[in-house]
């Protein structure tokens, strides 16, 4: 039981069960708001309407992001049709296959036993396993970082042949092109810092003339400017908004009201790296340990992990998912660390496990009553106390099984039971959230509305946006007194949106007195409004949070 790493059935039999069930749980949730939303609908709009280009939010242009995400899931959508599972298949894709690239390349840098640690570290850590199960960007983003952490990796080593060096090099750079198609510029600059800073710290200067930068430089711009170009071309006030707004004002200024404090990170990494978090101080300072070799692998990973967290916490713009790039780099860490590390200190990392699970089940009791805002959701949040008390369960019976396999020696083995228990526990965490989830999305209320649709009827919503609705209801919806996000495309369509109430009220009018039928959707505040103005209208569906109408 210690070399597991080393046994092939067993290393497959994991393989397969660890992609066959993230495979299996891309399907197992309703689509969330606001992100995931949001990007399958704009990969329904682009395949609907055949514009590749000009990337497209509920009908009105929608530039905040570059459309690497959007493309791949309008492919899926191509492929499989619309759906839950399809709307996640890229992002699922993308943790399946940084996992194994993580895993290969600590194989590569370090040992067999190290890679097969790496791998199992990365594929149970709780924020990589559930961003690999959320249609969003940062996934993406962090898989293609990845890629050219592990290629950059792979070419410098000491043992790389010139040929090695070379390919593994163009690789870097074509993953640095990606990452900058999945969510802009960062996917250039912070592996520049990182790669600047490392180069100061180990005074190895002669690294850049091993980057082949001529070459790299032109695959870069081969696969990343031709969007660029086109979309420029097609909208002229793309590359303004986008470079400037949505990257240095998005840095600086506190306009997406994301902001947080200086700490907002360190304090989700408590969770994110679960169940391996004891094992974390120990891991970066090995990695500070001068090695017998020119290229300092484990310095650069060190050099990625603080600096991508410090960038991140110095922004004034700060969302969870924004740190997933460090998951990689840190799981080498980890890996190399666990590779030598002593009974007492995968004790300690098993008991940390225990400690975990224990807190998680005290907590338990509590999530009927985190819905403050909404007294009524109480019983959704109450569905998902089974669900996390199975997770926390597993938790604890996984940390004494590892605590056991710790004290008798059988380190492989331990590594695995803490990695099973973290990838399941996450998995359990993430579906006892639907019931929420369902609700937040709207799905049942988009099925109530379907039958009052029709091709030609107008559909409303009033001083809202509800990013899953408007994919379950396949079709955009008439923005009434609401901008958030859409401001800088509305600013270029005002007429995709209706500014006021006083004009909505004029056309729901004007709707009724012709004949036509006419939906809205409120929110409960906007529907008292409606009430009081006496707006003839009569309830098709509500919950706890909004009302649709119609006006025949």
């Amino acid at each position: 039981m210690n070399d597991l790493y080393n046994a092939k059935k067993v290393v497959w039999a994991l393989l397969a069960a660890f992609v066959l069930v993230s495979l299996y749980m891309l399907g197992a949730r309703t689509l969330v708001p606001p992100d995931e939303g949001r990007y399958a609908e704009m990969a329904r709009e682009m395949l609907q309407h055949g514009d590749w280009i000009t990337t497209r939010l509920n009908g009105i242009k929608y530039f905040e992001k570059p459309p690497l995400q959007t493309w791949m899931n309008a492919l899926t959508f191509a492929a499989f049709g619309l759906g839950e599972w399809q709307a996640r298949l890229w992002t699922g894709l993308c943790g399946i296959g940084a996992v194994l690239l993580s895993g290969y390349t600590g194989r590569r840098l370090f040992s067999a036993r190290a890679g097969f640690y790496a791998a199992l570290v990365l594929g149970s850590s709780m924020f990589w396993v559930a961003g690999a199960q959320i249609n969003s960007l940062d996934m993406s983003l962090s898989t293609m970082m990845a890629i050219a952490l592990c290629a950059l990796l792979l070419a410098q080593r000491d043992a790389a042949t010139a040929a090695e060096n070379r390919n593994w090099m163009l690789v870097c750079w074509a993953g640095m092109a990606l990452a900058v198609l999945a969510k802009g510029l960062i996917g250039v600059v912070l592996p520049g810092a990182v790669l600047v800073i490392y180069s100061a710290v180990s005074r190895d200067a002669a690294i850049w003339k091993r980057l082949h930068l001529g070459k790299g430089l032109l695959l870069l711009l081969a696969i990343a400017a031709p969007w660029f170009v086109l979309v420029a071309l097609k909208n002229p006030e793309q590359p303004h908004f986008f470079f400037v707004h949505e990257h240095w004002e998005r840095f600086l200024l506190k306009t997406h009201h994301r902001e947080g404090p200086w700490y907002y990170f360190l304090v989700l990494l408590i969770p994110g790296l679960m169940p391996w978090l004891g094992l974390l101080p120990q891991a970066l300072l090995q990695a500070t340990e001068r090695e017998k070799t020119c290229f300092q692998p484990k310095l650069l990973l060190l050099i990625w992990a603080v600096f991508i967290l410090f960038f991140f916490s110095y922004s004034s713009s700060k969302l969870p998912g924004y740190i997933l790039p460090i998951f990689p780099a840190v799981a080498m860490l980890i890996a190399t660390y666990l590779e030598n590390a002593s009974r007492r200190q995968r004790m300690l990392a098993a008991c940390t496990v225990i400690a975990a699970g224990l807190i998680g089940l005290a907590f338990v009791p509590q999530l009927a009553n985190m819905s403050e805002r909404n007294p009524g959701e109480g019983i959704l949040l109450a569905a998902t106390q089974p669900w996390a008390l199975a997770a926390g369960i597993v938790a604890v019976a996984a940390g004494a099984l590892a605590l056991l396999h710790a004290r008798q020696l059988r380190r492989d083995l331990g590594v695995l039971t803490m990695a099973v228990a973290g990838f399941a526990a996450t998995q359990l965490i993430m579906y006892s959230l639907e019931p929420y989830g369902k609700m937040r999305a709207g799905k049942d209320l988009a099925a109530k509305i379907l039958p009052e649709l029709r091709p030609d009827t107008k559909l409303y919503t009033v001083n809202m946006y509800e990013q899953s609705m408007t994919f379950y209801l396949r079709r955009p919806v008439i923005l009434v007194e609401f901008i958030d996000e859409f401001d800088f495309g509305l600013q270029q369509q005002p007429e995709l949106a209706v500014p006021t109430l006083a004009g909505f009220l004029e056309r729901w009018n004007g709707h009724t007195a012709a004949g036509e039928k006419a939906v809205a959707l409120l929110s409960n505040a906007a529907y008292a409004r409606l009430q009081e103005a006496k707006l003839p209208m009569r309830v098709v569906t509500r919950d706890t949070r909004r009302v649709v109408i119609t006006n025949l």
